[in-house]
């Protein structure tokens, strides 16, 4: 089978950002299918251009053909929407000369990109399905990023036409399934395949024989840290956020958290990743004179295992707003692989993951201070937080190996192609 995915921000092991549909478009290609991905040609966290040829080829079976993108993601909420538009384009033109596809595949957000596997799908004569893995424009529409009446109308209305004629629907989060419903899915089928990880990569090594998570994540220092040795955080507790710097995921109150925190000196807070709160964010940190926060910035998905390593726990921020109790970020099952306890502040659904898995300790959130108050509990509590750990382990073992969630995957591409 040859599947089509059209997917503008598509992540490779040595880009910054989570690699779920790379690793699915592997195991595809190891079932003996053949997956060729439209994709934009700038990174999704940095919105710089992509150092790559316009067509590669990773491993058998896997091309990738970058289409062209007129702007950053770092520009502002009008040029990244100028770059989606562009993009539904440019990836039309070459999906239109991708010859011998058996089934479409389209994943949101950016919704756009829904309308280039829908269009293609007609225009080709076959079964296509939507991946929602964001329900825009509800989100940015809540943060604030969306104001303008007239796209967010346009935008409801291509995201209810693209649930009514899509041929399959999934979501990555059973958050989503309800808000669905209530957009015109009808009595389609919804399809949950979520988020999770390849428990391979994040292997964790054991603890207890000198090895590098007994040391890295206990105040030691492993061969070739990336963290502790070269910030000097030697038998610091750390706690990490990784992921992107925008307006959605409301960083400012992790810097609060490192104010209630500065005069604890065992402590320091590690801000990974990239996005246009970032400069903001660290001038904030800088004018109130924070030593004990960091900023790094993103580094290759391929590295990030051995980052988490290094670790003592793992920060899930979202802004205070009722469609945040929808997502499973996918930081917190990288967490939890890597048997990191998490201090959660989203509600909802990742909430109800990380408190039936015992793996970490939920707060308000918006509050820095709460934020601050669970990271010393952990810091206080060592056994315990590494008892959250194996816990966290443990069960996205169970319930998100992401090699099982491909094959459920390749089960629902077989079925339309």
């Amino acid at each position: 089978m040859h599947i089509l995915l059209i997917h503008q921000v598509f992540v490779r092991p040595e880009d910054p950002g989570g690699t779920r549909h790379y690793d699915f478009a592997r195991y595809l290609t190891e079932k003996g299918h053949r997956v060729t991905v439209l994709a934009g040609t700038r990174s999704y966290l940095t919105g710089e251009p992509l150092p790559a040829d316009r067509r590669e080829r990773p491993f058998p079976g896997l091309e990738i053909v970058r289409c062209g993108v007129a702007a950053g993601e770092r520009r502002g909420f009008a040029w990244r929407t100028l770059g989606y538009f562009s993009f539904m384009f440019s990836s039309l033109w070459a999906g239109l000369r991708t010859a011998g596809v058996d089934v479409l595949w389209g994943t949101s957000p950016p919704i756009f990109q829904g309308w280039t596997a829908w269009l293609l799908a007609r225009l080709k004569g076959k079964r296509w399905v939507l991946e929602v893995r964001d329900l825009w424009p509800d989100f940015a529409v809540q943060v604030g990023a969306l104001r303008s009446r007239r796209l967010i109308a346009l935008s409801e209305w291509l995201e209810r036409f693209l649930y009514r004629h899509s041929d399959q629907i999934v979501v990555n989060s059973p958050g989503f399934v309800e808000h669905l419903r209530g957009a015109g899915v009808g009595g389609k089928e919804i399809l949950i395949v979520p988020n999770g990880v390849d428990l391979e990569r994040a292997r964790p090594i054991s603890r207890g024989q000198g090895d590098v998570k007994a040391t890295s994540a206990r105040g030691g220092i492993p061969p070739g840290s990336l963290l502790r040795e070269p910030h000097r955080l030697e038998g610091q507790f750390i706690a990490l956020y990784a992921g992107a710097h925008g307006m959605a995921n409301d960083l400012e109150q992790l810097v609060h958290a490192a104010s209630t925190l500065k005069q604890d000196p065992r402590i320091t807070l590690v801000l990974l990743g990239d996005g246009p709160q970032k400069a903001a964010l660290q001038r904030q940190a800088r004018a109130e004179g924070l030593k004990n926060l960091i900023f790094l910035p993103p580094v290759e998905e391929a590295r990030v295992p051995a980052l988490l390593m290094e670790a003592d726990c793992g920060i899930a921020v979202l802004k205070a707003i009722p469609m945040f109790t929808t997502p499973y970020p996918n930081k917190v099952f990288d967490y939890m692989a890597a048997e990191l306890p998490v201090v959660v502040a989203i509600d909802g659904a990742i909430r109800q993951v990380v408190e039936e898995a015992g793996a970490g300790i939920y707060v308000t959130p918006g509050d820095g201070a709460e934020i601050g108050q669970a990271i010393q509990r952990l810091a206080d509590d060592r056994e315990r937080a590494r008892e959250m750990g194996r816990n966290g382990r443990r069960y996205v073992g169970v319930h998100f190996d992401r090699r099982e969630l491909a094959g459920k995957m390749e089960g629902i591409l077989l079925s339309l192609g």
